[in-house]
């Protein structure tokens, strides 16, 4: 079974404005315009969510970069799920390396917001992987292993097969370092063996699975030629619409 590559754009703190987002993907939606079997989000920050009026009856869907697990009340700074489905969203990326390291979001943390994801019918994208000194040691699986166990707890098989997992080494975001296409094939594999042990062959079979970590032109079509890699989160390369766009690209060329 082929699952459909899906490329995710993060913009992180980046072109903020809906003036600069709207520019960037004016230019990008002429470039993709043709792409059918590739499905592509893109993630600015909250500032620039209005852009979602811009790829309207486009092959583009847009995404947030994280939310609450309340709709409502005393949460300062945080964003309601509510809000960003009233937007139009209809993608959330959950459990980012750079929201467990540095803001201490937790595995019990994430799983309340995958929950509240779910319920609000927002597509959840969720974030696992391991930092440099635990793969040096060997201990990626145990981190994958934990992370699934606590991110995904409490999940049905029916709410799990709507869930895009994006696997990236933290050692390798915005380093310009690339785990190996046989590397990152290789976790892909383990947690589709994780998914097969937890639920079954079945819903290890139909969860697509990112790359991401540092994905460029350069590296993309190899990284989705494997046959357990369904695509990238991709970081810094989303910013541009030739490099972004090359990259859609490959990973249609990769079915």
């Amino acid at each position: 079974m082929r699952r459909i590559p899906i490329i995710g754009g993060n913009w992180k703190m980046h072109r903020g404005t809906p003036e600069d987002a709207k520019e960037m993907l004016e230019e990008f939606i002429q470039l993709v315009k043709d792409i059918e079997n590739v499905e592509i989000v893109i993630v600015p920050p909250y500032t620039a969510l209005s852009v979602v009026n811009v790829v309207k009856n486009t092959n583009i869907k847009i995404g947030a970069q994280n939310m609450y697990y309340e709709d409502k009340g005393a949460f300062t700074g945080e964003i309601s799920p509510r809000f960003l489905k009233a937007l139009g969203c209809e993608y959330v990326i959950l459990g980012h390396s750079e929201r467990r390291d540095i803001f201490k979001e937790d595995d019990d943390l994430i799983n309340k917001k995958l929950k509240k994801a779910l319920l609000m019918e927002l597509n959840p994208i969720v974030c696992i992987g391991e930092h440099l000194e635990e793969r040096e040691a060997g201990k990626t699986k145990d981190v994958i292993r934990t992370q699934i166990e606590g991110t995904f707890k409490d999940l049905t098989k029916e709410q799990m097969i709507k869930i895009v997992i994006a696997y990236e080494p933290i050692w390798a975001i915005g380093t310009g370092k690339t785990a190996t296409p046989d590397q990152a094939d290789e976790v892909h594999q383990y947690i589709r063996d994780l998914l097969n042990e937890k639920y079954d062959n079945e819903t290890a079979e139909l969860v697509r699975i990112q790359y991401g970590g540092s994905v460029k032109p350069t590296n993309a079509l190899e990284l989705f030629q494997k046959s357990n890699i369904d695509g990238g989160l991709v970081g810094g390369a989303s910013l541009n619409a030739d490099s972004f766009s090359e990259i859609i690209k490959a990973a249609e060329n990769s079915n």
